[in-house]
């Protein structure tokens, strides 16, 4: 049986995050209510009981007490598998999302687990493809029921557990440096240079190679201090649903994402909700009318949308139900403070016996951010980006031993490593795309980003 202690209802999730940091490898899924509708949960943990790293092939675990564990020949994903499957299932309450599981990375380059792909991208990011940790207690936050519990499975340490319920009631003592940019972003592509590579998906694409291809650029500067006070600035002025901060010994993330991956609730029942297609906001109400209204006609960006709710929907068959995969919406309009998109919303039922990690293996990494045909794409996107993506284009999120999962696109998604500050941006090209188009919507997404950051500086 899950333990529950109600506490005290705290609208800002950011109070607690700050109490629990100390304890290691603190993380938080941020709903960003109440400024986004769809906010609902936040989810706040740390001190997790194994730490699950993968990279370059390697499958390192640690425990609580930094002790290596043999992992036999498991992969990634057949290691977390068993990871849930030593928590079993105990008994939780419906309205209850996480009840122990993972919390963790999954970057985009985990797919070379997973797919055969080129070599050509410099991987300049020493950022783990996976980075995960089974958190046996967590801090859960319903905003809809005013309510805040600290969930415990079973297996929890008591004597962690009391130190958890210690820094809950303790107040922060905040000693960390302020964030500050000591230099302004830099893309690691000029204005030419990305220019050509889109003519170069262009003669790809009336090849016959591919119809889409998902084309980033990245920017990168230089920082002192806590990203921690970064995540809270940039939360400010871009509350999202499926933001998340994460602080690992690698580096933090800082995300504010509006993409969902991957819902898959206990009962099977699955939600895909891909973004494809953007506009900024106008600078007048009838100004900001008109582009929702342009967007919402435009057959370019209709289509592109499209494309991807096929892929989705070709990805989710593998594990759901023949005949049970729906499109409920289609392209449907959703604002945030800096752009409107394109969204869709896809949902099935998994297969008896079908578990969401088996789904989020089999449709990673996620289709809106790669292209179609998604392999060709990939293999597109690792010859033309100078730079492998590292963190961005991955998910970030939870598995719980309840059954639920949920997981965002790290989109409009930030690393803080080292004194290095990286953030990505692109955008689906398609037959019709004007590269100067193209160009200034990778600075629409994240402009308002950068923006806040440098003046920072």
């Amino acid at each position: 049986m899950i333990k529950q202690q109600y506490l005290d209802y705290e609208l800002n999730a950011h109070t607690l995050l700050e109490r629990l940091r100390p304890l290691g490898h603190a993380v938080l899924l941020d709903s960003s209510h109440p400024q986004t509708d769809r906010g609902r949960y936040d989810i706040i943990a740390a001190a997790p009981d194994r730490v699950i790293r993968f990279d370059h092939g390697c499958l390192q675990v640690c425990d609580d007490h930094q002790r290596a564990l043999d992992t036999g020949s498991l992969s990634p994903f057949e290691y977390m598998d068993q990871c849930l499957a030593e928590l079993g299932q105990p008994n939780s309450t419906p309205d209850l999302p996480f009840c122990g599981g993972l919390i963790g990375l999954f970057g985009y380059d985990l797919g070379r687990s997973l797919e055969q792909l080129p070599e050509h991208a410099d991987a300049d990011i020493d950022y783990p493809q996976l980075v995960a940790g089974r958190y046996l207690w967590a801090v859960v936050i319903d905003h809809h029921h005013r309510s805040s519990r600290l969930i415990s499975h079973p297996l929890t340490d008591p004597v962690r557990l009391e130190q958890a319920k210690t820094r809950l009631l303790t107040p922060a003592t905040n000693h960390d440096m302020q964030f500050r940019l000591t230099s302004m972003f830099n893309s690691n592509l000029s204005a030419e240079a990305y220019g050509n590579a889109l003519k170069r998906i262009d003669d790809y694409i009336h090849a016959g190679d591919c119809y889409q291809i998902n084309f980033a650029q990245r920017f990168q500067a230089h920082y002192t201090g806590d990203p921690w006070q970064a995540y809270r600035a940039l939360r400010t002025v871009a509350p999202t649903p499926f933001a998340a901060f994460m602080d690992m010994p690698e580096g933090s993330i800082l995300s504010l994402s509006p993409e969902r991956f991957l819902l898959s609730d206990s009962s099977g029942a699955v939600e895909t909700r891909p973004i494809k297609g953007t506009r900024p906001r106008g600078k007048t109400p009838a100004a900001d009318r008109a582009l929702a209204d342009e967007l919402f006609h435009s057959t370019k960006d209709r289509a592109e949308n499209l494309m991807i709710v096929d892929l989705l929907r070709n990805d989710l068959s593998r594990n759901c139900a023949p005949g049970s995969i729906q499109v409920p919406e289609l392209f449907s309009i959703e604002t945030y403070p800096n752009v409107h998109h394109l969204v869709s919303v896809i949902r099935g039922q998994l297969k008896t016996g079908t578990g969401p990690l088996q789904l989020l293996r089999d449709a990673f990494p996620g289709g809106s951010i790669t292209g179609a045909p998604k392999i060709r794409a990939m293999e597109i996107i690792d010859e033309l980006e100078p730079q492998r993506r590292a963190i961005y284009c991955g998910s970030i999120g939870y598995v719980s031993c309840c059954g639920r999962m949920d997981t965002n696109i790290t989109i409009r998604t930030l690393l803080c490593q080292e004194g290095s500050i990286y953030c990505w941006a692109g955008g689906g090209i398609v037959a019709d795309s004007r590269i100067e188009d193209e160009y200034q919507e990778t600075f629409n997404k994240v402009g308002n980003l950068i923006e806040c950051l440098q003046q920072q500086a």
